[in-house]
């Protein structure tokens, strides 16, 4: 009898820290944790390089990336969504 397998695939919230490169995004996800020893709550930060096709992430937003087959030396994950755009701080819609 064969059964099928739903496999699911990872998924991450974090914060887009870098938009440089040509339909990559750096994104940082950032979990509070135990120390293992003194019991203290710790920030622990790790960075994953994404696959952003439409380049539709920019600095500062909040993004779900998916966990993906290998796509370069670095990149394992495709952007899902953007869950929160970045607050716009740009001085130009000031007006005086």
């Amino acid at each position: 009898m064969a059964e099928t397998t739903v496999v699911r695939k990872t998924e991450k919230i974090g914060e887009v820290v870098s938009t440089k490169m040509a339909k990559t995004i750096v994104v940082q996800v950032t979990r509070r944790v135990p120390h293992p020893l003194y019991k203290r709550i710790v920030t622990k930060r790790a960075k994953f390089y994404a696959h952003d096709e439409n380049s539709q992430a920019k600095l500062g937003d909040v993004v779900r990336i998916i966990e993906n087959r290998p796509l370069s030396k670095l990149k394992r994950w495709t952007l899902g969504e953007v869950v929160r755009r970045a607050v716009d701080t740009s001085v130009a819609g000031l007006t005086e």
